[in-house]
């Protein structure tokens, strides 16, 4: 039960595993699941609060909630959303579009490229009806085409006007002003004048108008127009005095929607705006910020942005000049990313896209979790939760080898996994030997074994077997899992020999502290993913390479295996593998397919994908939505990804050209004049239309033609959604 914001749960390994305050708050979850009641109480004036860490299963639901009124808060935001304030940034419109536009002051494009004339046709047009204009007028000003023009104004004026010197000359100059300006008029719209000032001297983009006030995202109208005159008043006075944040705002409307949904709510809610003001429903470490921030990033639509689709023949029209941006929507079908060293996969889309989860968890939206190399560039160490540097003797938290399970055949298939997922196409055979040594292991001491312990228990260590026998007893089912075990070893089976080989890439001296299942350490869990965390897991430094690409497996069964069993699925959770080489295997392939259903997904960014199996090349990119080849892929590459974008019909023109010679006077003037107006010699045309098809990016293209620092990516979104290939320039 809930008594003063911190829980207290029991760990798989019998120890109390303490809870930070604010576990449960949550109350904008969506009621897609069980949710948990808000909890807003901060530690007092210097207690250290610890970050959340669970280890164990999910938390059993919460109890009723207690407002907290310390007056205590975390400090305000010290990023602006933009170069605006926040209340300027929330008034920006944001349209509905395709998916990956960028919404934030989005102005939709036509579909088709407009017909424009040539702008030095349209300039010596113009010249030359003003000049044509001018030409007549004068004519008629110097009587060569005769006095009739004159006609209207001795006819509309009165006599007495003709005697009164003064009136004469000013009609007669009005009625010449009215003439000529209606010559003007007229050769100008001749000339396409208007046209002309249209394109180059008209201002393009007019502000937006300002939203009514009744619709002033500023004021919280939801709020008010459900009664909560005072926190819609406290919320807008923060966002006016720039103390409530892009953050606070997401924050508090997630919070609002759990409240929609949960009317029970509604009186916590009022007491914690009340009381917190702009800090009300925290995150449960109490940051309202990142430290830093490397990319542009929308809130309001939980938008990163990571480029802008290039002014290129190959983008559709409409595309072409307007922002990219990636989602929860997206990320949720999965993205693969390939690109050589060097392309910028880490810096201009991994670090974004992770900077914008870790804004989503401080806004109770999503839970993240990036692996990477030790010192890679995804953000400071204040930017997380939890940090686990595998490998390192100064890592705050161990990781779970088990993934938190409480079933030895669950703890064995995820393990099983991660040893041999990328040598064996099936590993329930290895599963079922580590199953006949862990369960018989757990029930003897009540715990799983560690490395060390594992190894001699597969690689035959003499008096292991004997030793775990007699501390099992007399239970027979665990009997008969080491009876198993002890016949097949017997008979040669290799694959308790190669699960032996394959751990003792974890059996290091390096690893000695970690993977511990004693409760001696802080131990990380991948079911800690229902919760809003941030987590960056660092993989052993040079020297380990092997064992980075095990623990990079544990995690990604972990996390499969995590999602597919958590309750409440209203938080999106996503693993980010900055390098996910020798990773994929045929049962991560088939779980990648599964996330989507429950609101999460992966990023997976490789070298080649001559890093992945043969044979699972194809299936990978059928199962992620989102495909992205960087520039200076390989040719082998890049047929896989235009094997996978496929062709498109095309319609083609094929214009023969035959130069006009003429032999008279007056037509060589004509053709003399239009090569002077159109820089074109006189020709005659001949146009044939074709529709063809082509692949939408061949594999040549996307190895030679894609400039560097620019990407092709395809989206797709979790409700059907998807965009062609876009040529995408990541430094823009």
């Amino acid at each position: 039960m809930e008594t003063d914001g911190t829980y207290e749960s029991r760990d798989t390994r019998g120890g109390a595993v303490p809870r930070p305050a604010g576990f449960t708050a949550d109350p904008g979850a969506a009621a897609s699941g069980p949710t948990r009641e808000p909890a807003d109480g901060r530690p007092a004036d210097g207690e250290q609060q610890p970050p959340a860490r669970p280890a164990d299963r999910p938390l059993p639901p919460a109890g009723p909630v207690v407002p907290h009124t310390r007056s205590v808060v975390p400090p305000p935001p010290t990023h602006a959303p933009t170069r605006v304030g926040v209340a300027e940034w929330l008034r920006i419109p944001r349209p509905a579009a395709e998916p990956g536009v960028w919404r934030l002051g989005h102005r939709p494009r036509p579909q088709e490229e407009p017909d424009l004339v040539p702008a030095r046709r349209l300039f010596a047009g113009a010249v030359i009806s003003l000049l044509s204009g001018w030409l007549l007028w004068s004519l008629l000003w110097n009587g060569y085409l005769g006095r009739y023009w004159l006609w209207p104004l001795l006819v509309l004026t009165p006599d007495s006007w003709r005697t009164d010197a003064e009136t004469w000359a000013t009609a007669s100059y009005a009625y010449y002003t009215l003439v000529g300006g209606g010559f003007l008029v007229f050769f100008a719209r001749i000339g396409h004048v208007p046209d002309i000032w249209r394109r180059y001297a008209h201002k393009k983009d007019a502000p937006p108008p300002p939203p009514p006030p009744a619709a002033d995202p500023v004021d919280w109208p939801e709020l008010r127009d459900a009664g909560l005159t005072e926190a819609a008043g406290t919320l807008a006075d923060a966002t006016r005095r720039g103390t409530l944040g892009d953050v606070d705002y997401a924050r508090i409307r997630r919070a609002w929607q759990g409240v929609r949904t949960r009317p029970e709510r509604l009186a916590a809610f009022t007491e914690a705006v009340r009381t917190r003001g702009a800090a009300a429903c925290g995150h449960p470490s109490g940051v309202r910020d990142l430290p830093v921030r490397s990319a542009t990033h929308d809130l309001a639509t939980a938008q990163v942005l990571i480029g802008t689709a290039a002014d290129h023949p190959r983008n559709p029209y409409a595309r072409r000049t307007t922002g990219v941006a990636l989602e929860p929507g997206l990320l949720g079908t999965s993205l693969l990313a390939v690109g050589p060293a060097g392309a910028g996969k880490t810096v201009r889309l991994v670090r974004p896209v992770v900077e914008s989860l870790c804004l989503q968890a401080l806004a109770n939206r999503a839970a993240v979790v990036a692996v990477t190399s030790h010192g890679s560039a995804l953000g400071p160490d204040e930017s997380f939760d939890v940090v686990v540097s595998v490998g390192r003797p100064d890592s705050t938290h161990d990781l779970d080898l088990y993934g938190g399970a409480d079933d030895p055949d669950e703890a064995a298939r995820i393990l099983a996994e991660a040893l041999v997922g990328d040598l064996v196409a099936d590993s329930r055979r290895a599963a079922t030997a580590l199953a006949q040594l862990i369960g018989p292991f757990r029930a003897a001491h009540g715990r799983f074994p560690a490395v060390p312990e594992l190894r001699e228990l597969l690689g035959g260590t003499p008096g292991a077997l004997d030793a775990l026998r007699a501390a099992v007893g007399d239970d027979p089912a665990q009997l008969r899992e080491l009876d198993a075990r002890q016949r097949q070893a017997a008979r040669g089976d290799d694959v308790g020999e190669l699960l032996a080989e394959r751990i003792a890439f974890l059996d290091r001296p390096a690893f000695a502290r970690f993977f511990r299942t004693d409760g001696e350490t802080r131990q990380f869990s991948l079911h800690a993913v229902e919760h809003p965390l941030r987590v960056r897991v660092d993989l052993p430094e040079r020297g380990h390479a092997e064992a980075s690409r095990i623990v990079s497996r544990l995690l990604l069964a972990q996390f499969s295996e995590a999602i597919l069993a958590r309750r409440d699925r209203s938080l999106f959770a996503c693993l980010v593998l900055d390098d996910a080489t020798y990773t994929v295997t045929g049962e991560s392939v088939r779980s990648v397919q599964r996330l989507r259903s429950a609101n999460a997904g992966v990023v997976l960014a490789l070298r080649s994908l001559e890093d992945v199996p043969e044979a699972l090349r194809g299936p990978l990119l059928g199962a992620v939505g989102c495909r992205m080849a960087f520039a200076g892929i390989a040719p082998w590459d890049g047929g896989r990804f235009a094997e996978t974008w496929g062709t498109e019909w095309v319609q083609t023109r094929d214009v023969t050209n035959r130069q006009i010679i003429s032999d008279e006077p007056l037509t060589k003037a004509l053709h003399f004049m239009r090569r002077v107006v159109t820089g074109k010699a006189a020709t005659a045309e001949a146009v044939t239309v074709r529709e063809v098809e082509r692949q939408r990016w061949s594999a040549s293209d996307l190895a030679h033609a894609v400039p560097a620092g620019h990407a092709v990516l395809s989206l797709t979104h979790v409700r059907g959604e998807h965009t062609p290939p876009l040529l995408v320039d990541l430094r823009s």
